[in-house]
């Protein structure tokens, strides 16, 4: 692997990457969890863009400046909805990262934080969410020779070790 992977238990909101992932909903305009602490912190800057796009379909990705963040960008997301993984959310989800990592190499970008996408009010199970986000960004990196650092940022410490888990059995 060219990049390498990190695992925070924080806030995505403070994080001094390049750019930070926003698990955003498809009319892009914030929501609840990440989303609305994503928007809140970036300010009225984020939502003019966001609604100057306008819509964003599930497991695509738009991007962004990041308002009064530290982080330069935004890469928005669309995760999806858990229905039992019976309409193709593995392939919806893992298309979230791939689309945000291209995005991020066509803006330069070298370093990324990535939340837990649709694991909060989607209600996807946190393991196979992790497992779906970890192998997804390692098979990326092996390719990338743009991205030097991608950071998962888990905001609770059972989210944390569920990721840092699912990296270990990957290894």
């Amino acid at each position: 692997m060219k990049g390498n992977i990190s695992f925070v238990k924080g806030d995505i909101t403070l994080q001094d990457t390049d750019a930070i992932v926003n698990a955003a909903n498809s009319s892009l305009l914030g929501g609840g969890g990440v989303d609305g602490a994503i928007h809140k912190a970036a300010g009225p800057a984020l939502d003019e863009e966001c609604r100057r796009i306008g819509y964003c379909p599930t497991g695509q990705a738009v991007i962004t400046t990041g308002g009064n963040l530290k982080a330069k960008y935004v890469i928005h997301t669309v995760g999806p909805i858990w229905h039992g993984g019976t309409r193709n959310e593995p392939e919806l989800l893992a298309s979230c990262y791939r689309n945000s990592l291209k995005l991020a190499e066509e803006k330069d970008i070298k370093t990324i934080a990535f939340p837990s996408i649709s694991t909060g009010a989607y209600g996807y199970p946190i393991e196979q969410a992790a497992h779906i986000a970890v192998k997804t960004v390692s098979d990326y990196l092996k390719t990338s020779n743009t991205i030097k650092e991608v950071r998962f940022v888990l905001f609770s410490k059972r989210d944390y070790d569920v990721y840092v888990e699912a990296y270990k059995e990957l290894q």
